[in-house]
């Protein structure tokens, strides 16, 4: 039934020679990894304008010039991760360049912004698309937490654990309504504009207060808010290897594609936000306000609401492509668990896709699915590991001395202080609105990073086994000297006790009584069974059973010889039902534990099957 549920859900599992039929051509692709930058012009522009909206709408005029700053540094950027596509062909983007040329702790601290990156994009994604829905439907607002975990685990990560192929397929009808919506809704809106009778820019949205340095914070902070439309754009570097050959090439257009859209659509829609005038106005996207404006509340509103409702929970999609594949490099470097590296049923990294879930899911319950919280944590990861990319880039184009590697090294390496600067305006500008948190999380996680590496370099150096060792290939000698737990003579005992006989050289049944009555119980029904196999009682009048059987253990390995072994086989019937489970104890499974985690012996179960 299990089995029959897990296919119905994710699908049968895949064999490794279709992994080539998994890779995307770019018209997919660009759906794939474009999703989160795209989206992201969603509330890009309008976390700008709150911003700018809380000195009272005396700098909404700064709008625009900090539109260009957002767009000439989207150009910086773009430029930049082209250059990381063509330098690093296996992805693992930022992270991979860093370690390859500026050493472990700058990789492992791109890695932990890329980490609070993704976690990030996927719980404003959701939060934002549940945004567009309940500024449609008021009747939403009170679920809309409950919304964002139910599109999270029912929709995002059942579809990314079906794999790559069948995600994309999902994912991009969506972004294309969704791009041809938003275009529709921008030159309906500049005809409207160019030729209608109000004011191309109105005066109201031109108002500049004079500049002091509150100003000047306060333009800062919004740039800061501003930059948030850049993430994404180094989703394809890290995916270069899930395109199809010529991969470096393909991911390079794709680049190219993504970022010419967005600059089109951040302009055009920061253009209608100008010349309408838009201000904030509570549990209503600035969006639906110029789909409002421009369309009336017909069906081309509700349709712009509804693909930007999908393309922004889609727009997560990105973060379950780039990262599990992220978290895959990094255990097998040794800095997070190994079993992040292994390819599921469906040939993606479903590990890390549950991971990825979970975290997420943690922080939009945490900040109630807002999305100017989840913002103010944003942008510190984005533009850190933009910023290490762009500087390990510079040492890689100096290394290899290739035919334009001078050119190709200046910009990397004007990218590297563009976006240094960046990171410096963030952490100071949000430092108070939450950008601690992520300047607190990323030192820790570059300490779980060391520690786990740490523990598989112990791991290894204790497992390693030498070739000169000969111990092992020395005829064997020494005991096995098997322990039988018996709470009870049954079944299961009698089955065990057959199984000690064929393994051990001295079998031992020890029953720890805790009371008179239960010791003399035990011990009659024992002798009438007589399996030929002496009962060792010890009692424990403070019902202590599992630290009895230790210290018996204790005693016997005083006792044996140093090549003796200690085998405990522990007696344990199976129930038919998983509830039937419930009514029993699970000594037999803490008694594994225990043993396994304080003493050198080995430790077997013996199953005895219930019938009914």
């Amino acid at each position: 039934m299990l089995r029959t549920l897990r296919y119905l859900l994710i699908g049968r599992p895949l064999h490794n020679r279709q992994a080539a039929h998994e890779r995307l051509p770019k018209w997919k692709a660009l759906a794939i990894f474009s999703s989160d930058a795209l989206s992201s012009v969603g509330y890009g522009p309008e976390q700008v304008i709150l911003t700018l909206a809380a000195s009272g709408l005396l700098v909404y005029g700064y709008f625009q010039d900090i539109l260009l700053a957002v767009l000439a540094l989207l150009a910086v950027v773009t430029l930049s991760y082209v250059q990381v596509s063509r330098a690093n062909a296996g992805g693992g983007g930022s992270y991979a360049v860093a370690k390859a040329n500026l050493g472990e702790y700058p990789a492992l601290i791109a890695a932990s912004a890329l980490f609070a990156d993704y976690v990030l994009t996927v719980a404003v994604s959701v939060s934002s698309g549940t945004d567009a829905l309940v500024s449609a439907f008021p009747s939403f607002i009170p679920w809309s937490v409950t919304i964002d975990v139910l599109v999270l685990f029912g929709i995002l990560m059942l579809v990314n654990l079906r794999g790559v192929r069948e995600s994309s397929n999902v994912f991009v009808l969506p972004t294309y309504l969704f791009i041809f919506g938003i275009l529709a809704l921008i030159v309906t809106g500049l005809y409207s504009a160019l030729t209608g009778t109000q004011p191309v820019v109105p005066p109201e949205s031109m108002v500049k207060q004079e500049l002091d340095l509150t100003v000047i914070v306060l333009i800062l902070r919004a740039f800061a808010n501003g930059c948030s439309s850049m993430t994404g754009v180094e989703a394809i570097s890290n995916g270069v290897p899930m395109f199809k050959a010529p991969q470096t090439e393909n991911a390079i257009r794709t680049t190219y594609w993504m970022s010419g859209m967005l600059a089109a659509m951040l302009a055009g829609l920061s253009f209608l936000m100008i010349h309408y005038h838009v201000t904030p106005i509570e549990n209503v996207t600035m969006l639906s306000q110029i789909a409002e404006e421009t369309f009336g509340r017909g069906w081309l509103y509700y349709y712009i609401q509804l693909t930007t409702m999908l393309i922004l929970y889609l727009a997560a999609n990105t973060a379950f492509n780039g990262l599990p594949p992220l978290m895959s490099l990094l255990a097998r470097d040794g800095y997070m668990p190994r079993y992040l590296s292994s390819l599921g049923d469906r040939l993606s990294y479903s590990n890390g896709i549950i991971l990825l879930t979970v975290i997420a899911a943690l922080l939009i319950v945490q900040f109630e699915g807002n999305v100017e919280h989840l913002i103010s944590l944003y942008a510190i990861g984005v533009f850190l590991s933009f910023t290490l990319a762009q500087a390990g880039l510079v040492l890689h184009w100096r290394k290899e001395r290739s035919k334009g590697w001078l050119h190709r090294a200046a910009l990397n390496g004007f990218g590297a202080i563009v976006t240094g600067i960046v990171v410096l305006v963030v952490a100071i500008t949000k430092f108070t609105y939450g950008a601690w948190v992520v300047l607190v999380f990323i030192p820790i996680m570059v300490y779980c990073f060391k520690k786990v590496n740490s523990h598989y370099a112990d791991l290894a150096e204790q497992l390693h086994l030498p070739k000169e060792e000969a111990k092992y290939r020395q005829p064997l000698e020494g005991r096995n000297i098997v322990i039988v737990t018996v709470a009870s003579p049954t079944r299961a005992v009698a089955e065990t006790m057959r199984y000690a006989r064929k393994i051990g050289d001295e079998v031992i049944a020890l029953h720890v009584a805790t009371d008179e009555s239960t010791k003399e119980r035990v011990e009659k029904k024992w002798l009438e069974w007589d399996p030929g196999v002496h009962l060792v009682t010890v009692y424990s009048p403070y019902r202590m059973v599992l630290h009895r059987i230790v210290a018996y253990i204790k005693i016997l390995e005083k006792q044996k010889n140093p090549e003796d072994y200690i085998t405990v086989v522990i007696p344990e019937f199976e129930t038919r039902k998983w509830w039937h489970r419930l009514l029993h104890n699970q000594t037999g499974w803490l008694l594994r534990t225990m043993l396994i985690l304080e003493k050198d012996v080995v430790v077997a179960t013996v199953p005895y099957q219930l019938k009914k």
